[in-house]
């Protein structure tokens, strides 16, 4: 399997040039096409719209609303256009194999569902980390809505690579799916290594089981059991740093709810302080 298709929806906020600009590094580093999603809420679920309302009013408050995503989703194609330009992508509506491609689609209700149904159909979700590691609408459907695995990258990224990875492994079925999902990741790779600690694994039996396992796909892994630190995720982002590691590898969260576990423990303090991509799967 090989990421052909790739799938990112824009949230609201900051930093729009910067987003679009991290989402074609990825995209163009696969060869891949990305479709980038725009939503167009309806007027009424902007603004609470009273059917009620006289219908010149009513027609005066649709018009004002149809004006504005217009013009945002002008600005979208806008900076879609300038930066494909710049990194050499191809706007297009479909793949040109051996070429990276991106498009902007729209779809008209409320975002969360929109990406529930769109992110469907592709090899891969990207989603940039949510600002300040707090959890938003988009970021949450995303990752949880798709049945995909999902690449977060950070809000403002100058370069993309995966070359060097690095498995966070906590023995869970999460990170265990996230490392069987990532397999053509780490095939092209030149190094990947695991690290984890003894809280998760008592001796170094199971990490060769997944050494054999990975050999199956051709894929040599290193790993060591390091010291963890009170926060949760400090230890491996900086593992991951003092490394130089292109991205992580990592499971999202449990069976106790994504929310839940997001308050707390590795995954938020990734989502907060990563400086590199972290490859997830719910």
């Amino acid at each position: 399997m090989t990421y052909n298709k790739m799938f990112f929806p824009i949230g609201g906020g900051e930093e729009l040039r910067d987003r679009i600009h991290g989402a074609l590094l990825i995209g163009k580093y696969f060869q891949a096409h990305l479709e980038i999603l725009k939503s167009e809420a309806k007027p009424s679920q902007i603004m609470r719209i009273d059917e009620s309302l006289p219908p010149d009013v009513l027609k005066e408050l649709n018009a004002m609303v149809k004006a504005r995503q217009e013009e945002d989703l002008n600005i979208n194609e806008v900076i879609l256009k300038e930066e494909s330009k710049k990194m050499d992508v191809t706007l297009s509506n479909r793949r040109i194999k051996g070429s990276p491609t991106a498009e902007i689609i729209t779809g008209s209700g409320y975002r969360s569902k929109l990406i529930e149904q769109e992110s469907k159909y592709c090899d891969v979700v990207i989603v940039a980390a949510p600002p300040k590691g707090k959890i938003t609408s988009t970021f949450e459907s995303t990752v949880t809505k798709s049945g995909k695995p999902a690449i977060m990258f950070p809000r403002k990224m100058k370069t993309f690579s995966a070359k060097k990875l690095l498995i966070g492994w906590n023995n869970s079925p999460e990170v265990a799916r996230a490392v069987t999902l990532a397999i053509p990741l780490m095939q092209k790779a030149k190094k990947v290594h695991l690290v984890t600690s003894k809280e998760y694994t008592k001796d170094s039996i199971q990490i060769k089981k997944l050494q054999s396992f990975l050999l199956c796909h051709d894929i040599e892994l290193t790993y060591e059991i390091i010291k963890t630190t009170k926060v949760p995720g400090e230890a491996l982002l900086k593992h991951s740093k003092e490394g130089g590691y292109d991205m992580i590898i990592a499971g999202a969260f449990g069976h106790k709810g994504f929310k839940e576990l997001m308050l707390g423990g590795t995954t938020k303090y990734l989502l907060k302080n990563t400086t590199i991509p972290v490859f997830m799967s719910h």
